[in-house]
Formats: C-alpha cells, sequence, structure tokens
C-alpha cells in the first residue's frame, strides 16, 4: 500500500480556555492544525503511511509545528523549512445560537512565500498512492496556485489518485477568484469532497429547497449538484457532507457518495459538538481510508460520516480515533456508554 501525501499549512491555534469570547479571553490555549495536516494525522491514527508537505520556519515555533505532526506518526520528510513565521488563527467557541468565530493572521506565512523551485514532486511521489489537498491552499497567492497545479499534473503523470476538498474561505478570496483557480486544478482531481456550501461558493451549482442557515438541507437536490460538479470535471467520485445546524452546540450530521452511476446516503447523527473545526477533514480522511482499502460505496460514506461524528466530540483540530471506533459507531452503536 502507497504513501499518501497532503500538502497545505499547518497553523498555531489559540483559542480561549471554554467557551470565553475573545474579549473575555486572559488566556490562549496552544496548538495546530489545518486542513491538510489533519487528514494525515488521522489517516496515521488509522494505521496508513502519510507525510505532509509545506514550509515551515527553521525558529522554533515552526520546529513544534513539525513535533505535532511526528507525534502521530505524520513523515515530516519533506517539510521544507525557511520563511519567517508560522500562520495563526484564533478560535472562539460558538455555543447555543452564538456561531464560533475564526479571525486569521497568517499574511506572510512561511508556506505562503514559498517557491515552485522548494518542492520535489517527483521525489515527493516516489512511493505514493495517494495526493491530497484543499481549495484552502491556492487560496494562499498565485505561486501557490501553481504549486498546487504543479504537484497535481506530477501527481497524475505517476497515476496517483488526487482528491481535493474544495474547502471555500470568503476570508482568503473571492469566489469568482476561487472558481477561476479551481477550475484548473480539478481538471486532475479523482476524488471532489465538499460540504452543503461550497459547490454554488465555488462553482455556483446550487441545491435545490435547501437553505443551510435555517438548517434545512433537502438531500435530494445534492444528487444534482454531485452529477454537475462529476460531468463538468470527470470525477470519479463526488463526497458531500450535509450539516443541519440547529445551533451551535447541536447539528444533524451526514452525507452523500456519488460514483458516476449510484448515490449513497449515510445514516444521520444528531452530534453534539465539543469542537467542530476539522470535522470536514476529519471526514475527507475517513473517505480516502475507506477507498485505498477497497470499501464498498455504502461502507464508505458510512466510514466517513461515523470517522466525522466522532471528531466533533474531540478538542483540536485533529481527529483522535481509530479505525475499531469508527467502525463500532457506523456499526450502529453510538450509545456513549462507558467502555469497561
Amino acid at each position: 500500500m502507497g504513501k499518501v501525501i497532503t500538502f497545505g499549512e499547518i497553523m498555531l491555534r489559540l483559542a480561549p480556555e471554554g467557551y470565553y469570547r475573545f474579549v473575555q479571553a486572559e488566556k490562549y490555549g496552544a496548538t495546530y492544525g489545518g486542513g491538510e495536516a489533519n487528514v494525515s494525522v488521522s489517516l496515521a491514527n488509522f494505521g496508513l503511511d502519510t507525510a505532509f508537505v509545506t514550509k515551515l520556519p527553521k525558529h522554533e515555533i515552526g520546529q513544534a509545528g513539525v513535533n505535532s505532526l511526528r507525534r502521530f506518526g505524520v513523515d515530516t520528510s519533506y517539510i521544507v523549512r525557511g520563511g519567517d513565521r508560522v500562520g495563526i488563527y484564533y478560535l472562539e467557541k460558538g455555543a447555543s445560537q452564538r456561531p464560533s468565530k475564526v479571525i486569521y493572521d497568517r499574511a506572510g506565512s512561511a508556506i505562503a512565500t514559498a517557491k515552485k523551485e522548494d518542492f520535489d514532486w517527483n521525489k515527493i511521489f516516489e512511493d505514493a498512492e495517494w495526493f491530497h489537498f484543499t481549495g484552502i491552499t491556492p487560496a494562499l497567492g498565485d505561486e501557490i496556485a501553481e504549486i498546487c497545479l504543479e504537484a497535481c499534473k506530477a501527481a497524475k503523470a505517476k497515476g496517483i489518485t488526487v482528491s481535493c476538498d474544495l474547502n471555500y474561505r470568503n476570508k482568503l478570496w473571492s469566489k469568482e477568484k476561487a472558481g477561476e483557480v479551481m477550475a484548473k486544478l480539478c481538471e486532475y482531481v479523482d476524488v471532489c469532497i465538499a460540504n452543503e456550501e461550497d459547490a454554488n461558493d465555488v462553482f455556483g451549482i446550487k441545491a435545490k429547497d435547501t437553505d443551510v442557515t435555517t438548517g434545512k438541507v433537502n438531500h435530494e437536490g445534492y444528487k444534482d449538484v454531485a452529477k454537475q460538479l462529476a460531468d463538468r470535471f470527470g470525477f470519479k467520485k463526488v463526497a458531500i457532507t450535509l450539516r443541519g445546524s440547529i445551533s451551535a452546540n447541536d447539528n444533524n450530521w451526514a452525507a452523500m457518495l456519488y460514483d458516476g452511476s449510484d448515490y449513497y446516503f449515510s445514516k444521520n447523527y444528531l452530534i453534539h459538538i465539543v469542537d467542530r473545526v476539522g470535522g470536514g477533514d476529519s471526514f475527507g480522511a475517513g473517505l480516502i481510508y475507506s477507498c485505498i482499502n477497497n470499501f464498498a460505496p455504502q461502507e464508505t460514506i458510512e466510514f466517513a460520516v461515523a470517522a466525522s461524528c466522532l471528531k466533533h466530540s474531540i478538542e483540536g483540530d485533529f481527529n483522535m480515533v481509530t479505525v475499531d471506533e469508527v467502525k463500532k459507531l457506523a456499526g450502529g452503536d453510538g450509545s456513549g456508554r462507558v467502555q469497561r
């Protein structure tokens, strides 16, 4: 089984304790996370050989980011060292009807100032089976978008499966810019991952009879969204998470998988959220793991959703669960009873 390569930015996460607001906070907890890094950690926890590619400063804060990945067995040997700073994001956890808030402080981070010559993709992909990136990475700048494109081309030339989570972030770029850049990258993507809003934000493909602000998610409408995405870009698979937001603490959580011929919907979970950051990344990791292990389509979507369901109960960006724990939940045991 080949290695899974992910490429993106790992950031320093600073968050007030508990549910304190930014304006109340007198101290912040420091952890690390970021879309593709979160996927790598999840896959390493599932027992896969995975490597995370990025650029980080040589100083101690950059090294702490590297160490946060190494402790879970992620290969960090392809991380380029250089640049002046680690990107930071501040997280204020929402509660009840008050939403969570994220403030970025990532301008000029090491990865955002990376150059094409920093990465030797032929070497990085030598033993790889899968390459994963998200729409957050090319949003960091035109040069990074070009690096993503080079990586996708190199991966396809070697017959490596490419997956992308569209992950639109309006604080990083406009919908118009995202649509233009992501359309070029998606020509090389085999497996597309999106949430209930991404397809509309990036490509203007909207599900009928859906209003995410009221928690109304029409599952049938996403069949058309998935088919339009697959028809336009030739995706072999399209997976869409379906979050029905009741409040900041309570969500309905499900997903759909389209394999080019049939549609598969997971069971729905009513989740009480401890920390939702990284929820989509844990879904992506579950999907990748299932595909690599040749799970049947229904088993694939059930595993991915169950993995993500469990992540919502865990503090921090990383999903600290095992394959057995995910399979137990996917199999129907969601009681949460104490295990002795």
